[in-house]
């Protein structure tokens, strides 16, 4: 039994597509919701598609705009989570205490990057997560290339602004 091109497609970026929009999020129900909404769309659109299409960041196009819409209409939403993020993280120190360390600057650095504003943090998540190059992202933010890196480059000075002062174990400076 052969499978269809769209088939492969899914089986090939339904992960990827997920846990971007995961990141993009913070809820792993809303990102199935908003992963499988992207491969309807996706389904739907696909005899559209020009054969020489980077499908990979088409999908990444479709994610990211519903990612838009998602936050457009609840960001009452957004707003009690972040808040609830930035206070309730708390450690059990069940664990050793590097364990403790990495994830309470793991929750540091999540909690940063979900105060960026939409447009940087997508293109932090798609450049800095999922590697995509510049144009990979503009097309999927629907801005210029020259565009995408300016919000890449916006969000890693907010990032650092931000984490000034904290040491992060086990990482290195990107400088």
């Amino acid at each position: 039994m052969s499978t269809s091109p769209f088939d492969e497609v899914v089986a090939t970026h339904h992960g990827e597509i997920r846990r971007y929009l995961l990141r993009a999020t913070s809820r792993g129900s809303e990102a199935d919701d908003l992963s499988q909404e992207t491969f309807l769309r996706a389904y739907r659109a696909w005899h559209r598609l020009p054969a020489d299409a980077n499908v990979r960041a088409w999908l990444f196009a479709i994610a990211s705009n519903l990612a838009k819409s998602h936050f457009r209409g609840e960001s009452r939403r957004r707003r009690a989570y972040a808040a609830v993020m930035a206070t309730g993280e708390t450690s059990h120190g069940d664990g050793p205490e590097s364990a403790t360390l990495f994830n309470e600057a793991r929750a540091l650095v999540e909690t940063v990057v979900a105060a960026l504003p939409l447009k940087q943090r997508l293109a932090f998540v798609l450049r800095k997560v999922h590697e995509l190059d510049y144009a990979a992202i503009a097309a999927s933010l629907e801005c210029s290339p020259e565009s995408a890196r300016a919000h890449v480059f916006q969000a890693l000075k907010k990032i650092r602004a931000s984490l000034n002062g904290h040491e992060l174990p086990g990482m290195e400076s990107e400088r």
